[in-house]
């Protein structure tokens, strides 16, 4: 898995019911684009994760 700055992480549920949650990454902090990730979420909390393979990766829209 590869992420860039302003990528979004889609993480879906593990247990029939929950939701997708989906954190933007703020900062890479492997090398070449590898995990470990700084990522935010939407309701703003910030943490360092290294994704799972529930996980996908959404580049984001560039101009």
């Amino acid at each position: 898995m590869r992420a860039s700055v302003g990528d979004r992480l889609l993480m879906h549920g593990r247990i029939v019911g929950q939701r997708d949650r989906v954190a933007e990454v703020v900062e890479v902090l492997g090398t070449n684009g590898l995990p470990p990730y700084r990522v935010r979420f939407e309701d703003g909390h910030e943490t360092v994760m290294s994704p799972g393979p529930d996980t996908v990766v959404r580049p984001r829209e560039r101009p």
